[in-house]
């Protein structure tokens, strides 16, 4: 089922309404702190007298609300010939005889088993993708369910799950021509008639019933996550750092904005958008080739936004070491596989490692990856000295195919993993790195005493509904352990924080990418991929922390939740993440 967790990172999302809802909790006020100003006029926007920047509008805090859940166990299956289908489509019903022998076959004989449930299952579907069975399900209670549909085709074909017209999810058959259940899992719904629609989008299917039963692996999700770093030499400021994300692991999901350049201005559209700032700046250091000078500025930043109370993430877009630098696979004659070696060099002098490569005993990418290697650690020395410990995510999104360090095989991304992490720790002595794997697959699966925190990178159309991804969570987390945090290091759009604390999936920290994810091409706010309300409701809920609320937990201030059961929101819109997808043998 993990075999690719990249392969469900696709899905979409659904927005189902809320009947009732429950406040989880409410934060109190928060006074400013030295790094945020929010004592201003409403509708004041620019910069105040001493020139720190102040919001164009102050916004209440919001409590985590969701529709109060009622756990029931049920499993009640619908056959497809009895649900509505559109007029081109057929039930079929045909008896087959393959289990039929010739001592069977004479008067009296047993009768063939048929291969499907009830009177017959419904066929006939358009290429076009036109054609779609519609069931009416009776849903008892709110809760999250696990959606089955037993298929048979010849063919891999995309069919998309729709509930209320909101899609859910859009999943691939088998092509054996057996039926088979596809399961979609923690599907939140709300207590009442819920109109499930699936249609197949390029090719014929013959689709048998549909089961919902209560789901129950969300609640397998853990927080008990391990607050010692791998590093057993990690410094005092990389242990205070994970500590305290272990702390707060489940009760609040800590902000997070990525910076294209030294200016910060896409921190400061997020503080001018919400009123508050991300607890978390993340960038990407980005060698040219083999110089690193654009890197400077950047160091100086992330020293200046931890000198100013908040965390530091750095991630690696690595120019690959070769005469056609770059990124992608597809633009680089660089072939990872070329660089491998058994020879340990991890820990090895550069003098020592270039006798290697005068020798021919290790390749000249080889010899590019270990010099490229030690001008990132200089860059990172940079920083301990000052300091400041690090979110460190190197060699992103290994599992594809389109970076250069993952379209050489699994094999050669752990062996260039494991190169990295022993030279940094074990040579630099860098003791201010929080490792975070960003493989996302199981066949990218590092070893787990390397890293402290795992995360995903999670991008959707700007027309899809983000919710919480607690199904990407569940995935991950059940690859990893439960020992290590986590995270979302990148998305498109911010995560629901209601659905995430609704779904149980409450990620230990969020990165936003920039460009047009955030920003407009005026400079201002784009509402292209987030709604500014949704926006500011993020960034003002009461289970996200942002760089004030953060500043004070660290100096031992506590954010004591305030329990109000006389708020109630109705008719509230809700968002939940896509279901994870599972096959088995149709029952």
């Amino acid at each position: 089922m993990l075999k690719k967790l990249i392969s469900v990172l696709s899905a979409a999302a659904v927005c189902l309404t809320a009947l009732t809802a429950c406040d989880k909790k409410k934060k109190n006020d928060i006074p400013d702190g030295d790094i945020v100003i929010n004592e201003v006029e409403p509708e004041t926007a620019g910069t105040s007298e001493n020139g720190t920047s102040v919001p164009a509008e102050t916004y209440p805090d919001y409590p985590i609300s969701y529709p109060e859940i009622e756990k029931k166990r049920t499993g009640d299956l619908y056959e497809a010939e009895d649900a509505w289908m559109t007029e081109d489509l057929r039930v079929d019903a045909p008896v087959s005889a393959e289990t039929a022998t010739e001592a069977d076959s004479g008067e009296g004989a047993a009768k063939p088993k048929k291969k499907f449930s009830g009177d017959g299952y419904v066929t006939g579907f358009s290429p076009t993708g036109s054609s779609f069975v519609l069931f009416e399900a009776e849903i008892p209670t709110n809760q999250h369910y696990d959606l089955s549909f037993s298929i048979s085709s010849t063919r891999l074909i995309d069919c998309r799950v729709t509930v209320n017209g909101e899609e859910i999810s859009t999943f691939k058959t088998m092509n054996d021509g057996e039926f088979t259940l596809i399961t979609l899992y923690g599907v939140f719904l709300t207590e009442g008639t819920a109109k499930i629609e699936l249609r197949p989008l390029a090719g014929n299917i013959k689709l048998d019933y549909m089961r919902i039963a209560n789901n129950t692996s969300l609640s397998s999700i853990s927080y008990d996550a391990e607050g010692e770093p791998v590093n057993k030499e990690a410094g005092e400021s990389a242990k205070e750092l994970l500590t305290f994300l272990t702390d707060v692991y489940g009760k609040y999901t800590l902000t997070g904005q990525f910076a294209s350049d030294e200016t910060n201005k896409e921190l400061e559209l997020v503080f001018q958008t919400t009123g508050k700032y991300p607890a978390i700046r993340f960038s990407a250091m980005h060698n040219t080739g083999s110089s690193f000078d654009s890197t400077f500025k950047d160091i100086d930043a992330c020293a200046e936004w931890y000198r100013n109370g908040g965390i530091v993430g750095l991630m690696w877009y690595w120019d690959s070491p070769s005469k056609k630098p770059s990124v992608y696979a597809s633009e680089t004659d660089f072939k990872l596989s070329d660089a491998v070696t058994d020879i340990d060099i991890a820990v090895m002098t550069q003098e020592e490692i270039r006798g290697l490569f005068a020798e021919g005993k290790i390749s000249e990418q080889c010899y590019g990856l270990i010099l490229d290697i030690d001008n990132m650690a200089g860059q990172l020395i940079s920083l301990k000295n000052k300091g400041v410990p690090v979110l460190w995510r190197p060699l992103h999104e290994g599992s594809g195919d389109w970076f250069w360090w993952g379209a050489s095989g699994t094999d050669a991304y752990k062996w260039l993993w494991d190169l990295m992490y022993r030279r940094f720790t074990e040579y630099f002595m860098l003791d201010n790195l929080i490792w975070v794997w960003n493989g996302q697959s199981e066949d990218t699966l590092v070893d787990p005493a390397t890293f402290d925190i795992a995360s995903l990178d999670i991008y959707l159309g700007k027309d899809k509904l983000y919710g919480s991804r607690c199904e990407q969570f569940l995935a991950l987390q059940k690859l990893v352990g439960k020992d290590k945090l986590i995270a979302l290091s990148e998305c498109s759009t911010l995560p629901d924080i209601d659905s995430s604390f609704r779904d149980n999936a409450v990620w230990s920290f969020f990165g936003l990418w920039y460009g047009k994810y955030l920003c407009g091409e005026d400079g201002g706010f784009s509402e292209e991929f987030t709604k500014k309300e949704d926006f500011v409701h993020v960034y003002n809920s009461d289970g996200a922390l942002t760089l004030d609320e953060y500043v004070k937990l660290r100096g031992g201030e506590e954010l004591v939740p305030e329990y109000d059961e006389t708020v109630t929101t109705a008719a509230k819109l809700v968002t939940t993440s896509a279901p994870m997808t599972t096959t088995t043998t149709a029952e």
